[in-house]
């Protein structure tokens, strides 16, 4: 079991408070992201979770147990950091094996353990080298099996895949996922990349200035923004958010996603100038600049679209894919 329960939360240090109070609830078996830019309190709340800071005010539950003054080593939590923590001197099999020998584990049972964990990670070829022999991947893949070994009630990653590239990171969240869909076991993930958030989450968690913005399904989320900021941070790209009055409609703010602005070269409700234009293969990302707008507006078209930098051309939003938000920022239906 690994359901998780924020009552009234909060986090200060010493007149400041980062984390105002806060009720969420973590069901068993699920993959939570928290997302938000940096400094938007998604780690600190992790580390509350874990007991690794502690709570100014509120309550902590685990599998309906008050664990708020509870040391992180009792929580039945498996933490998974950006650094992967691993000891340097030691091969992949004793890295993995390290906590269950700290807490007694007989032999027999060890190996079992560590066979395992390296069967589900694709270790089992590495696990007599030592972690310099292994690709960043690799050693984050360890770092992942020294927490499965454990068998906690919910993994917490923070940020587990900053320090890899590109291609790397695709990998490992894929890895990662398949992991979550084989364990069954509840994890929260930090990050800021919102790409990550939308292919690996259940559930979404959206902070900004430790506020919870919204908690939906990717989809939820993507479709049905609460407010202009979860509209600007979630889709990539970006939500394109203009004036109403720009757009001759009555709300305080327009949006309209990317990929819901039909393109032109005759007729539109904007005309523009075609700035930058990225060619994916696939997509094709063109900026264009509309008069009277302060801010470009980002056209998602298809790969073999053949318009290049300076070309004139009309923009209409597909009017049943429009968002409009009040002076607030909150999602006018």
């Amino acid at each position: 079991m690994g359901r998780i329960t924020l009552d009234k939360v909060a986090k200060r240090f010493g007149d400041v408070e980062v984390i105002p109070p806060l009720d969420l609830t973590i069901e068993d078996g699920e993959f939570v992201v928290f997302v938000g830019p940096s400094g938007c309190g998604k780690s600190t709340l992790l580390r509350l979770i874990a007991g690794l800071e502690d709570v100014s005010a509120g309550q902590i539950r685990i599998n309906g147990n008050d664990a708020t003054m509870t040391p992180p080593a009792k929580r039945g939590l498996a933490m998974v950091f950006q650094s992967y923590a691993l000891y340097p001197h030691m091969s992949v099999r004793k890295n993995i094996a390290f906590p269950l020998k700290m807490a007694g584990v007989d032999q027999a049972t060890q190996d079992a353990k560590i066979e395992a964990a390296a069967k589900a990670l694709n270790l089992t070829a590495y696990l007599d080298r030592r972690p310099g022999q292994l690709s960043g991947g690799q050693r984050q893949r360890v770092a992942i099996g020294r927490a499965i070994v454990r068998e906690p009630d919910a993994f917490l990653f923070d940020e587990p895949l900053s320090n890899l590239d590109a291609a790397l990171r695709v990998n490992m969240r894929l890895e990662i996922s398949e992991l979550h869909n084989t364990l069954k076991t509840t994890m929260i993930y930090v990050t800021h990349d919102q790409v990550e958030a939308m292919t690996m989450a259940d559930k979404i968690v959206v902070l900004q200035a430790g506020n919870i913005e919204q908690v939906g399904s990717p989809l939820e989320l993507y479709h049905k923004p609460r407010n202009a900021f979860v509209a600007g941070f979630i889709g990539s790209p970006k939500m394109n958010l203009v004036p109403g009055s720009t757009a001759n409609d009555s709300s305080h703010t327009f949006g309209i996603r990317p990929e819901h602005l039909d393109i032109s070269d005759s007729e539109g409700l904007w005309h523009g100038v075609v700035g930058v234009s990225e060619h994916l293969g696939s997509d094709t990302f063109l900026r264009v600049t509309v008069p009277g707008m302060e801010e470009h507006l980002t056209v998602r078209a298809n790969g073999d679209i053949p318009l290049r930098h300076g070309d004139k051309v009309y923009l209409t939003p597909q009017a049943d894919k429009v968002h409009r938000f009040d002076s607030k920022g909150l999602r006018i239906e």
